[in-house]
């Protein structure tokens, strides 16, 4: 049985959000980022890992993209175009999106006070509201890839849910009804309601 290591309210989401897509059964540690539990699997202390038998893997989404294609489900086939366009959009929402929340959350409460810059966060708030906007526009149908719920769907849910809880702007309807929908389905409230 796979084991998730880290909070519920941290990248840790993702993944356990990904197994309940996928049907999987799972072991939960929740516990804080830099904690003594989380460097027992990750020696720097950065969450989510995935215990997989003898395998402790790093990375919410290289986790994802593990188990969609150990699983083969929630992602295009390996070698083909569809998977090409589906990796670029996953590496642009963790450019565009998580790399804008993250720097604001350094910003806020991980650096020390004395490295803090919060004037930083009026350009990145910005930046993400472009980004938002992007996706928006590129979205065209119920999922993101198209007709059938992908990584990117689950990774772009979860960042809009930071943006929300960090107090940037809410993004436009079209992107929020969706988002919604997204947080509606079955597996998203299964691994949103664990302890931790």
């Amino acid at each position: 049985m796979y084991k998730v290591i880290g909070a519920t309210k941290t990248r840790a989401m993702r993944v356990m959000w990904m197994l309940e897509e996928l049907g999987q059964p799972y072991d939960h540690l929740p516990c804080a980022p830099r904690s003594n539990e989380a460097k027992q699997y990750n020696p720097s202390g950065k969450i989510p890992a995935l215990v997989d038998g003898d395998d402790v893997l790093t990375d919410s989404v290289a986790i994802m993209q593990y188990l969609a294609d150990k699983h083969g489900a929630l992602t295009a086939p390996p070698g083909t175009a569809a998977r090409a366009h589906q990796d670029a959009l996953t590496f642009w929402l963790i450019d565009e999106m998580d790399a804008i929340l993250w720097a604001a959350a350094k910003h806020s409460f991980v650096f020390p006070q004395e490295q803090r810059v919060p004037e930083i966060k009026d350009s990145l708030k910005a930046e993400f509201a472009r980004s938002a906007a992007i996706l928006s526009d590129r979205l065209d149908g119920p999922f993101l890839m198209g007709e059938e719920v992908t990584i990117p769907d689950l990774l772009a849910t979860h960042c809009i849910n930071w943006s929300i809880g960090a107090g940037f702007a809410r993004v436009d309807d079209k992107l929020g009804n969706w988002a919604k929908s997204m947080r509606d389905r079955p597996a998203f409230k299964a691994a949103a309601t664990r302890e931790g």
